[in-house]
C-alpha cells in the first residue's frame, strides 16, 4: 500500500505534527510503501522570508530524519525539487469548481484567525490534490481537520477520471482516533498558526516554561479532578502506556496534586521520550551534506514515479502533442 504524507516548514516541529502525521508515517515504513515530503510551497502561505523559509526546510528536514525516517525503506524528498507537482497542480485547477474551494474549512478558519486571503491560501487543497494524485497514494493519514482536503482530492480526480479515463488513484484518508487532533497549550488544535504549540527539540527550561502555561481549570489543591477533558492529561496521555495512564488518572481523581504537578510530570515525559531523537539531531545537525544528499536520491525516486503519470496526463489533455 502506497501512503503519503507532508508537512510545512513553517516552524519548528511541534508534538501536534508528531502524534498527527510523524509517527503514523515512521511507522508505516515497514509496512507500506512510504512518501514523504517537506511541503515547501505550501509553506509559502504562511512563510514570507526566502531566507527563513530555505532554513526552515532544512530544519525540518533534519528534524524527520531525526525522529525516524529512513531513507532506505520510504521516498523523502523537498516538495519543490518535483516540478510536476505545480504542473498537475494547474490542471486540476480547470477541474475544481469554484464552490468546492469555498466550503473548505481549513480556509475559512485561517482568515477568520486573522490570516490574510489570497490565492494560494485559497487553492491549497489544489496543491495538496497534486501532491496526492501525482504518486498514486492509497493513504493519506491526516487529523481530522485535513479530512476535508483529502476529500476534495478524491472529487477533483473523479471528475478527471470521468472525462479522461481510470488515471488517477482514489485516496482513502487514515485517521488515528485517539492521536488524531492534539490539543494546543490553550485547548484549541495545535497549530503554529494559533501560537499554542509545544515543540519537540526546545531547550528543556524554555518546554519547561510552555507547559506551565497550558490552561486547565482552577481546582483546590485537596479536590479531585476531572482528567478527561484536562489539556495537561489529553496531551501526556498520547506518550503513555495504558497502566501508565490508569495510574496517571487514579492521581486526578484522588486529590491531593495540584495541575501544576502534572504540567512537571508532562514536561518530564517528554523530555525523556524524545531523548534519543535528540541524539540523532545533533549528528544530523553537523552533516547537513549528507541530508541534502538524502534529499537530492529522495527526489530522484519521486520524479521516477511522477514523471510517467504525467506523461499519461499530458497525453490524456492534449498538452502533449
Amino acid at each position: 500500500m502506497r501512503v503519503l504524507t507532508g508537512i510545512q516548514p513553517s516552524g519548528d516541529l511541534h508534538i501536534g505534527n508528531y502524534f498527527g502525521s510523524i509517527l503514523p508515517m515512521i511507522e508505516s515504513q515497514n509496512d507500506h510503501e512510504v512518501f514523504a515530503f517537506i511541503a515547501n510551497y505550501h509553506a509559502m502561505t504562511s512563510v514570507g522570508d526566502g531566507e527563513r523559509l530555505s532554513r526552515l526546510t532544512m530544519q525540518a528536514a533534519t528534524d524527520f530524519l531525526s525522529l525516524g525516517m529512513d531513507p532506505s525503506k520510504a521516498t523523502f524528498w523537498v516538495q519543490s525539487d518535483v516540478k510536476e507537482v505545480l504542473e498537475l497542480y494547474w490542471i486540476l485547477s480547470s477541474f475544481t469548481p469554484m464552490g468546492l474551494l469555498e466550503r473548505a474549512h481549513s480556509y475559512k478558519d485561517k482568515t477568520a484567525k486573522g490570516i490574510a486571503s489570497n490565492h494560494s491560501l485559497f487553492s491549497y487543497p489544489v496543491l495538496m490534490a497534486a501532491d496526492i494524485l501525482l504518486f498514486g497514494s492509497q493513504v493519506v493519514p491526516v487529523g481530522k481537520d485535513q479530512i476535508q482536503h483529502v476529500e476534495i482530492a478524491r472529487d477533483i480526480a473523479t471528475k478527471f477520471n470521468n472525462q479522461y479515463g481510470d488515471i488517477f488513484v482514489l485516496p482513502e484518508f487514515r485517521v488515528d482516533e485517539n492521536v488524531a487532533t492534539v490539543p494546543g497549550t490553550d485547548g484549541q488544535k495545535m497549530s503554529k498558526s494559533y501560537d499554542n504549540t509545544i515543540t519537540i527539540f526546545g531547550e528543556e527550561k524554555s518546554q519547561l516554561k510552555t507547559v506551565k502555561k497550558i490552561v486547565t481549570e482552577v481546582v483546590g489543591m485537596e479536590e479531585p479532578k476531572e482528567f478527561a477533558n484536562c489539556n495537561v492529561y489529553n496531551i501526556v496521555k498520547l506518550f503513555l502506556e495504558e497502566s501508565d495512564r490508569i495510574a496517571l488518572q487514579k492521581r486526578y481523581t484522588s486529590g491531593g496534586e495540584g495541575h501544576g504537578h502534572f504540567k512537571m510530570y508532562l514536561a518530564q515525559v517528554m523530555w525523556e521520550y524524545f531523548g534519543e531523537f535528540r541524539a540523532k539531531r545533533l549528528y544530523y545537525e553537523t552533516h547537513q551534506d549528507e541530508v541534502r544528499e538524502i534529499l537530492n536520491a529522495g527526489a530522484a525516486k519521486a520524479r521516477a514515479i511522477a514523471q510517467p503519470i504525467m506523461e499519461k496526463i499530458r497525453s490524456a489533455t492534449g498538452i502533449a502533442y
